[in-house]
């Protein structure tokens, strides 16, 4: 996950995720680079895959607390990542990530049809 400060001053971070067709659900200390970041700003870029085979993603980050989830999300998110921010000594808020465009790299011969979605709108 990629999000820069009101400066612009970038943090790169890897966060455990769940994705549930729609959106991600994130989660990270609201005190950290990264939830600062994204509470201020509300910008998220994301990365997932290798070189060779990667999907790029930007989005718009909402946080959450727990509160704010059904019991049944944050349990799907603990299963799916490993991560349970419940149990920790100062509980991490939550970040819904919807995506606003979306791009699969993989090789040169494919620059022309690499845009999946733009705007929030999935592409044919």
């Amino acid at each position: 996950m990629a999000t820069a400060d009101a400066e612009g001053v970038p943090c790169l971070v890897p966060l455990s995720y769940r994705w549930d067709g729609e959106t991600f659900l994130m989660s990270t200390g609201r005190t950290l680079p990264t939830g600062r970041n994204l509470a201020a700003t509300g910008r998220v870029r994301l990365a997932f895959g290798a070189t060779r085979d990667v999907v790029l993603i930007e989005g718009t980050a909402t946080r959450l607390e727990a509160a704010d989830l059904p019991p049944a999300e944050i349990e799907a998110f603990a299963a799916h990542s490993g991560f349970d921010p419940s149990t920790l000594k100062t509980p991490y808020p939550y970040f819904r990530i919807t995506p606003v465009w979306i791009q699969a790299w993989r090789e040169v011969n494919e620059i022309a049809g690499r845009d999946l979605m733009k705007n929030g709108r999935w592409l044919p």
